[in-house]
């Protein structure tokens, strides 16, 4: 049976439209066919629109909302417009494939909730946390992890070297340019520091750590979190996190469905160091889990899951299981196909992408309360 492929329509031809999902489209092409672009940088565009041989190249987005040959809007613009373009393309019928995060604080993310149950066509949103599509991921990862018969202690880092060295060696020759008009620039800035405020519910500005670790958590954390999210639930509670930019970290408890009670570390940052350490380990008794992700930016790298354990022995068994050579973006828009035509369950959808805001905002609670800990400490000490 022939395969319709769905139309896209791209708002965002910046770094991650050129490195990662303009050549992924454009090898899955019996699946897409990319008709539109959309950007404030004409040169962006212009680039775009000529590697890739797409018809329609324009700085207004609601041309691509009024296309109506556009099935699906790939919404890959910065934080601050992704609640504005996810809903303009709901209320155009349009269905959304929006790069994570959802967006920056919970109420946005509910305005998008609501927007999508409103939505012409019923159209759907699909938010883009690749890396719990990759297939040693959902396949050999979480069925080693579901053989654990109690969880111990987990941990989830993500530190990494300066995006631009992953970037220069990724075959793509992406280019950014900077003819960007002012009065765009501002509407950014203004957007971004109002969905701060509202993450932190701050009423008379944030500070500029409040700013850098939302927009931490928003670009580097967002993923790494979703994917311990995946595995291991919501916590019960954060008991502490350490800000200090550009390295961020936090305690965080569970409570299984056994009663039972563990914790997991979660650290991040971003070095001048070129490496890419992004792992979830899950440890048992006698069984420990791993997954190591390397950078997206270059395709084809192995994702591989790690299994240590004790066997009937008492010896220490190792092994190594690559599920497929499939990288994570092919695998995660594969996906998006299907539940777009088929009406599969979306896995990463709005409902599902809001729990990131949520437990990025017990961080921000539990922060704030040290520091009001730290100043009340402050003060004993002076009397």
């Amino acid at each position: 049976m022939s395969v319709q492929p769905l139309r896209v329509g791209i708002i965002g031809a910046g770094e991650v439209a050129q490195v990662i999902h303009l050549p992924t489209l454009s090898l899955l092409s019996h699946l897409y066919t990319v008709t539109a672009i959309c950007d404030v940088s004409q040169q962006s565009i212009d680039l775009c629109a000529k590697k890739y041989h797409i018809q329609k190249a324009t700085t207004s987005a609601q041309d691509l909302f009024s296309d109506t040959s556009i099935d699906v809007i790939f919404n890959l613009t910065s934080d601050e417009y992704h609640e504005t373009y996810t809903i303009a393309a709901l209320r155009a019928g349009k269905h959304v494939m929006l790069e994570k995060p959802l967006t920056l604080s919970v109420e946005s993310a509910e305005r998008i909730i609501e927007a999508e149950k409103e939505a012409v066509n019923d159209a759907r949103v699909f938010v883009g946390y690749m890396r719990r599509y990759a297939p040693s991921f959902v396949k050999a990862f979480k069925r080693e992890v579901a053989g654990i018969d109690k969880i111990l202690y987990a941990r989830c880092r993500g530190i990494v070297g300066p995006n631009a060295y992953f970037v220069s060696q990724s075959g793509t020759s992406a280019q950014k340019f900077t003819d960007i008009p002012s009065e765009a620039s501002g509407e950014k800035q203004k957007r971004l520091y109002g969905l701060v405020e509202e993450a932190f519910d701050a009423t008379d500005g944030v500070t500029k750590a409040q700013y850098d670790y939302c927009r931490f958590l928003g670009s580097l954390g967002s993923h790494d979190l979703s994917l311990m999210r995946e595995v291991l639930g919501m916590p019960d509670s954060v008991s502490g996190v350490s800000v200090n930019e550009p390295f961020y970290s936090a305690i965080l408890n569970y409570v299984d469905k056994d009663d039972h009670r563990f914790s997991a570390t979660y650290e991040s940052g971003i070095d001048a160091v070129a490496r890419f350490d992004s792992h979830l380990v899950v440890y048992g008794d006698k069984k420990t889990v791993s997954i190591q992700y390397d950078t997206p930016y270059v395709k084809g790298l192995p994702i591989k899951v790690r299994v240590d354990e004790r066997n009937e022995f008492d010896e220490v068994v190792t092994r190594e299981i690559l599920s497929s050579y499939e990288d994570a973006y092919t695998a995660e828009l594969t996906e998006l196909h299907a539940c777009l035509t088929e009406g599969r369950e979306i896995k990463t959808s709005a409902q599902d992408a809001i729990n990131e805001l949520r437990l990025f905002r017990m961080f921000y609670r539990r922060w704030e309360q040290q520091e009001r800990d730290s100043r009340f400490e402050s003060i004993i000490k002076v009397l």
